[in-house]
Formats: structure tokens, C-alpha cells, sequence
């Protein structure tokens, strides 16, 4: 690991803020002797590599590859040398920019300090968000919570601890090194986040072992295993690819930018330069506080005085028992065509902070939700098909023939199998419109990732596959190298430990999945790492593969319910570890953050796996606890409301994918079996835009992007329209209208804004949830937060036609 406490870097400094501006002494003076410095050769070349890689970038503004062609079709020397700079000098891309620092100030980043305050907050985030996810509604404490909390606490130490030296085994080293520097705080989020959030197996693990699901415990020993290697086969892949999701400037990965800028806002408080930020000269330290208080104050009005503001869909208030109207303007099961939200939680809740994607982002789901979920979605409920005017629009709630929730428990016999004489009798399975949709969109995601990446970024991975670090010019990775890398076969002896458990897990418990089943989910994982991982690197929009996963499963496995469990944790949770650790898509970042902010490698990835395989210690162990000391864990009446819903979930799903099946749901002459269509639909997109943007020389259409258009629509349901349509309106409005029509502002404290209404969003949330929710506080009794959902939209019955009492829907046979 190498601790560098003392004396370990003559050119580290320790010095808590850093300047807003660095400069090095060598810089020169003019902007013209900067120009003669650069090589012509190492110019031209720089030049044709941006040209070669860049051309199809959607991120990079158009004038700028501009430049750079006419730079080499010119010849002129001052011209090849100013465009080069544009590239070398800082980032080309402006997001960047305004997010994270072009220098290097050196500081300590491994510390004693950094490592108990990192180890303190993982035990304390991983088993105390553990706990909570067993709650309904449940509250997690995210990345935001742990940069506010420890800046103070790292302070307080570096102010009140002891500077004495110790030696052990000759290394020098002490609990205190001087100021907290950013690094330090860097390294405990960096270790927080890939450990914070509960480990996705323990949903399965909750399904096994809960009394009212499966009620099978396999042991201490298959929980440890099971959880260890599901996560650490994701952070193995991730960094064997670092060449190709890392060190390139294009992929950007939006969702650091709000994180970068708050660690450079708590470290920097020195004053803005008016004239480069339209007038506005409060620092982005107080700007940061100011906003997060405000947002602090302003959602308890949503969030408890008047709820009604969260979906406001005055139509349905109108005419509350009007099915057309809440079908289509309700904000709950409806369609939200009028969206008005005053919540930032319904904004945020699903896509993350629409002020971190770009703009080509926003305008690429709103074209995907428009035509392939509100359109698609209306010709369906409007003509009767697939059953479809017996259900609500939007809902992930399944339903049986009595327009009913459907209920599992009437199909199965002896040992959770399936009773087809039950089924007969009992219900198809009815989706509604979105939920059927969703499977749909799912399928041509995923096609389209594929297809996308291999006819748009073909040549250019196999390029960064060649050139390893040796890419073309870019600040952030040539400040890096001044860094030992970890080694890739430190990743590749990781995929070879985590790869043993794995199979120990699967061959030496009764988990229903042979060891080629467990291949065939970890190789269904890193068959999409790249493309999903890219498409997330240059637009926030994650790919998912927990609809795809239980599908397959159910089709190898039919009838074992805990295989297609399990092999959907190992499929799903090994692509989203290897998505965390390149950046956390719920929390904050791991290896891009690390590559942002000058972290060494080799410190990134001792401390990220020593976090993960101590956070699946607390996580087992408190999950274990809870289900042994909490009477009636997990059942619908347990009275303080442990219910373990994710674990539900997780039961629900294996039952439907591998005792129902997805032969019966999407098999031939089931009533699904048309969507098997957008597999193809998924695949033929992309070479239609490809052949619009390169053949046809259409220019606008490389903003088109794919498997955004129906991958972004992977959480719908559970979400509603509402927050997909307001997220990319607000998007639109910071990220287009603001930043064209003040620049400076938008440069200086859009990503400073977005921290801060996420932070005070989030505390606020912890405190109604301690404060109301968990004592059992009664709200305000008024019509903003009663009669506002006495609507067929609220109240989840926004459906055409109602089933007469004792009749029922659907085919006469199935």
C-alpha cells in the first residue's frame, strides 16, 4: 500500500486549502512563448489522434472539431500549435472544466488519519444503511452526508490530535501529518462509497432466509462468499478496462462533477472573480451552505406541509373520478402530460441530478419517453390491446384477472414449484402498459449498447487497447502518470480470487445453479461492462441488467427459483460494481473520481477493496442480526416496520422468472410474445442513426444516442412520467438555457448548486424520517395532504374498464 506519512514525498504539500488558481513557476509569460514550447511534430500527431477519436463525439462542441480539421488542412504552424493547446492545456470538454482543477497540488492523500476516519465511516454507512433497508419506507445515508461529515471531523484532528512520529519496521509514520488535506478527504469518501450502500446479494440473502419467503438458511459461511464474491468480480472487471472507461478525456462520467466541486468548495474558500462569473462574487464555499440550507428549510413544505406539491396534477383534482383525464394527466399512475413538481425528490429520485447530465442526455430521454412510453403507452390503453384498459398506465404492480394484485401463492405446490392446475384455474399474469413496456425497452437497450458501441466506438477501443496509456493528450491523464498504476495483474489475481468464491458458493451449497450457470452470468456481465459503462461515461444514463438477467436464468433454469436468484445477483451486481467502482451511480465516484482528483492508484485500490471486504462483514453480520433479534422480521405486521421490502421484491421476482417462467410470459403464442420484437428493434436503431450520421453526413443526428432513448426508460416503472419529463426540463434550463446565457455563472456554481440541492434534500429527508416518519408523527390533516389523493390516479384504480364483482378479464384459457 505504501502509507506515506512522513517525509514520503518531498513535493507533497499538507496544507488544508488550496489555491484557486496554481500556477507553476515555469509557465511562461506570454501566451506566445507558450505556443513556441510545444513540438510541431507532437502537435500534428495530438492533432490526427482528437481527429480520429473525437469525430462522432457527442459532448464535444462541433466548432471544436472544426478547428481541429482546419488546423490540419491548413498547415499553419501558430494555428496547429493554439489548437493543440485548447486540447493539452485543461480538458476539452467545458463540463469538465468548470468541475475539476487542470494541476495537481501534490498533497498527502494516504494517511493513518485517512484510513480510520475511511474504516469508522465504512462500518458505520454499510451497517447502518443495512439496517435501514429492511425498513418500509426505508432512508440511506449517500456520499453527500460523509464529505459533509467528515471535513469537521478531519479538521477537529489535524487541530487536536498529537504530532508525534512513530517508527514500526522502520516505517515512519504519525496519527497526525498536519492539515486535513482535500486528498485525505478524498480517500475516506472514495472508501465510504463502494462500501455505503448495502450489498445488493443481501436482498437475495433476505428472500433465502426470511421466514416469510424462502425461510432456507444456508449458513454464515454462503452468506460471506456469496456477498464477497458478487462484489468484488464488478471492481476486478472495472479495472482491467480502465483503458477504455478511465483514461479517456471523452468519457467524462457527469455524475462526479457535483462531488469534485464540492471537495474544491469546502477546501477553497476564496472569493469568485466577478468578471469571469457574471458579477457574482460569494464564494462557492458560502454559495454551497446558503443553497443547502435553503433546500434544507424548503422541502419540509413537500415533504410534510403540503405533500400535494410533490405531484401537482391539478387536472386530476378537477375531476378526481374521471378515468381519461387521471389516465392521462395523473402523476402517480397517469402520464403526466402536464408535468408541474415542487419536489426535488421526484426530480432527482431516479436519473440522478438533471444539472450533472449533458444537455444531448436530456433531449435523448425525453425523444425515448415521448415516443416509446407516452405515445406507445396511448395507442395501447386506447385500443384495448394486451388487456391493457383493465389496468392503470403506470404501475410495476402485477395483476390477476379480477384486476387484482397478482398473488403468487395461488400457483405454487410442494417446494415453491410450480402447480399448473393452479395456474389454470387461478390468473395469467397481466402487466400493465409501462411494466410491459419496460420489458421491451429493456431488451433494446441492451441490443442497442451493443450494437452502438461496436459501429460507433469500434475502432476506437481497439485503439485504446493498443495504446494503454499512450492515448491522445489529455491534462488530467498526464498529471496522473506521474503515478505508479496498479498493476493490471493485481485486477486480474482480484477476478481470480473472487472468481473461486464464486464457484465455491454455487458447488458447495444447494444454490440450484451449476458452475456453467455461473460462468454464463459473470460473462453476461462482462459482455456489457464496456458498452454500458461508456454509454454512462458520456451521458449519466445507467444500463441495467436486472430485467435481462432473471429472463435468461428462466429460460436455463426453468423451475429453480433460488438459481435464477442468484445467478441475477452475479450477472446484475457484477457489471453494477464494476459501473460503482468507476463511479458510484448512486453516491459519488471510485476510480474516475480518484483519476479527477490525483489520487495515486495504487492508494485507490488497496483502500477500495479493504473497504468492500470489510463492509460485507458488517453488512452479514448486521443483516444476520436483525433477522435473529427482531420479532417477525420481514412480515407485512411486523410493528416497527422491518418488513425487508427489497428482499420481497427479490422473492416476488424469482418466483415470477423461474417457477412462472419467462417461456409463458414471452414464449411463442404467449400474450407478451410480441415484444420479442424489440430485440431487433434495439439492434436496427443504431444502424439506422449510423447510417444518418456518417453516410448521409446528417449532422445533428450524432447527438442521436440509441440505447439512451430506451435505456433511460429502465426505472419506468417504478417511476412515473412526471420525473423523467421534470428532469429534463430542469436539465434543459441549467444546462442549455443558463449556461448560453450566463456562462460564467454556469461555469462557477452550476455543479456547486447541484451538491447543495442534493445534500439538502438528503438531510432534510434524515431528519422528517427520524424526526415523523419513524416515531409515527401525524402530518397536517388538510386538503393538501388528504383530499389530494382521493383521485383514481392516487389511489391506483385509474383503469377504463372495471371488473363486475365475481367476473373476470383476459383469454379463456392460458
Amino acid at each position: 500500500m505504501g502509507f506515506s506519512f512522513k517525509k514520503a514525498d518531498a513535493s507533497a504539500t499538507t496544507t488544508s486549502e488550496i489555491t484557486p488558481s496554481p500556477v507553476e513557476e515555469t509557465t511562461p509569460k506570454s501566451s506566445d512563448e507558450k505556443l513556441q514550447k510545444i513540438d510541431l511534430t507532437t502537435a500534428i500527431s495530438d492533432l490526427n489522434k482528437i481527429q480520429q477519436d473525437h469525430q462522432w463525439d457527442p459532448n464535444l462542441p462541433q466548432e471544436k472539431l472544426d478547428a481541429v480539421k482546419l488546423a490540419l488542412e491548413h498547415g499553419d504552424i501558430k494555428e496547429i500549435r493554439e489548437v493543440d493547446a485548447l486540447f493539452t492545456d485543461d480538458s476539452p470538454y467545458e463540463e469538465v472544466r468548470a468541475a475539476v482543477r487542470n494541476t495537481d497540488g501534490g498533497e498527502v492523500a494516504c494517511t493513518v488519519r485517512a484510513w480510520i476516519l475511511g474504516m469508522i465511516f465504512v462500518t458505520l454507512g454499510s451497517g447502518l444503511n443495512m439496517l435501514l433497508s429492511m425498513r418500509s419506507p426505508m432512508v440511506n445515508f449517500p456520499a453527500l452526508v460523509v464529505i459533509l461529515l467528515v471535513y469537521p471531523i478531519g479538521c477537529l484532528w489535524a487541530k487536536v490530535m498529537p504530532t508525534r512520529v512513530f517508527r514500526t519496521f522502520g516505517l515512519e509514520w504519525t496519527f497526525n501529518t498536519g492539515p486535513f488535506t482535500i486528498k485525505e478527504h478524498v480517500v475516506v469518501t472514495l472508501m465510504s462509497n463502494v462500501s455505503i450502500a448495502y450489498a445488493y446479494s443481501t436482498d437475495a440473502l433476505l428472500a433465502l432466509q426470511g421466514k416469510p419467503f424462502y425461510n432456507v438458511n444456508l449458513g454464515w459461511g454462503f452468506a460471506f462468499i456469496f456477498t464477497l464474491s458478487s462484489q468484488l468480480i464488478g471492481i476486478s472487471l472495472s479495472g482491467m478496462f480502465r483503458r477504455f472507461l478511465i483514461w479517456p478525456s471523452a468519457m467524462m462520467w457527469p455524475a462526479q462533477f457535483s462531488y469534485t466541486s464540492l471537495f474544491h468548495a469546502l477546501h477553497d474558500k476564496s472569493k469568485s472573480d466577478g468578471s469571469t462569473s457574471n458579477g457574482w462574487v460569494i464564494s462557492r464555499y458560502r454559495y454551497f451552505f446558503l443553497v443547502m440550507g435553503g433546500m434544507f428549510l424548503y422541502y419540509w413544505i413537500p415533504g410534510v406541509l403540503w405533500q400535494g406539491l410533490s405531484v401537482f396534477a391539478f387536472v386530476t383534482w378537477i375531476r378526481p373520478e374521471n378515468a381519461v383525464l387521471n389516465q392521462l394527466f395523473g402523476g402517480y399512475t397517469g402520464l403526466s402530460l402536464i408535468p408541474i413538481t415542487f419536489d426535488w425528490t421526484y426530480v432527482s429520485a431516479y436519473l440522478q441530478d438533471p444539472l450533472l447530465a449533458p444537455t444531448y442526455a436530456h433531449v435523448n430521454t425525453l425523444i425515448g419517453l415521448i415516443l416509446f412510453v407516452i405515445i406507445t403507452s396511448i395507442g395501447m390503453v386506447y385500443s384495448g390491446a394486451l388487456y391493457t384498459d383493465y389496468l392503470p398506465v403506470v404501475t410495476s404492480q402485477t395483476y390477476d384477472n379480477t384486476q387484482s394484485a397478482y398473488n403468487v401463492s395461488k400457483i405454487l405446490g410442494d417446494g415453491f414449484t410450480l402447480d399448473v392446475e393452479k395456474y389454470k384455474t387461478y390468473s395469467p399474469l397481466f402487466l400493465s402498459p409501462t411494466l410491459a413496456l419496460n420489458y421491451g425497452l429493456s431488451f433494446a437497450a441492451l441490443t442497442a449498447a451493443l450494437v452502438h458501441i461496436g459501429l460507433f466506438n469500434g475502432k476506437e477501443i481497439w485503439y485504446r487497447f493498443k495504446t494503454a496509456r499512450n492515448q491522445e493528450p489529455d491534462i488530467h491523464l498526464k498529471l496522473m502518470k506521474k503515478y505508479s498504476e496498479a498493476p493490471d495483474w493485481w485486477y486480474l489475481v482480484l477476478l481470480a480470487v473472487s472468481l473461486a468464491l464464486g464457484l465455491a458458493t454455487v458447488l458447495g451449497y444447494d444454490s440450484q445453479l451449476p458452475w456453467w450457470g455461473f460462468f454464463i452470468s459473470v460473462l453476461l456481465a462482462f459482455l456489457f461492462v464496456i458498452p454500458t459503462c461508456m454509454i454512462m461515461a458520456i451521458s449519466n444514463i445507467i444500463l441495467s441488467l436486472n430485467v435481462i438477467a432473471p429472463f435468461i436464468a428462466g429460460l436455463i433454469f426453468p423451475g429453480r427459483p433460488i438459481g435464477v436468484m442468484i445467478f441475477k445477483v452475479y450477472s446484475t451486481i457484477t457489471l453494477g460494481q464494476a459501473q460503482t467502482y468507476v463511479t458510484n451511480v448512486i453516491q459519488s465516484s471510485d476510480l474516475k473520481m480518484a483519476h479527477y482528483m490525483k489520487i495515486p492508484p495504487r492508494v485507490t485500490f488497496w483502500c477500495q477493496v479493504i473497504a468492500s471486504i470489510w463492509a460485507v462483514f458488517v453488512q452479514i453480520a448486521v443483516m444476520n442480526w436483525t433477522l435473529g433479534a427482531i420479532p417477525d422480521v420481514c412480515s407485512n405486521t411486523q410493528p416497527s416496520h422491518f418488513t425487508c421490502p427489497n428482499g420481497r421484491a427479490f422473492f416476488s421476482s424469482s418466483i415470477v422468472w423461474g417457477v412462472l417462467g419467462p417461456q409463458r410470459m414471452f414464449g411463442v403464442g404467449s400474450m407478451y410474445a410480441n415484444f420479442n420484437w424489440f430485440w431487433f428493434v434495439g439492434a436496427a436503431f443504431p444502424v439506422v442513426l449510423w447510417f444518418l450520421s456518417r453516410k448521409l453526413k446528417i449532422g445533428f443526428t450524432r447527438h442521436f444516442n440509441a440505447p439512451i432513448m430506451f435505456g433511460a426508460m429502465a426505472w419506468l416503472p417504478p417511476a412515473t412520467p412526471i420525473s423523467f419529463s421534470s428532469w429534463a426540463i430542469f436539465g434543459l434550463i441549467f444546462n442549455h438555457w443558463i449556461r448560453k446565457r450566463w456562462s460564467g455563472w454556469w461555469r462557477t456554481y452550476n455543479y456547486v448548486t447541484a451538491a447543495a440541492l442534493d445534500a439538502g434534500l438528503i438531510l432534510s429527508t434524515i431528519v422528517i424520517f427520524f424526526a415523523i416518519t419513524l416515531p409515527g408523527v401525524t402530518i397536517p390533516q388538510w386538503w393538501g395532504n388528504v383530499d389530494v389523493f382521493n383521485t383514481l390516479d392516487a389511489s391506483y384504480t385509474g383503469w377504463l374498464k372495471t371488473v363486475p364483482e365475481g367476473e373476470t378479464f383476459g383469454p379463456a384459457t392460458w
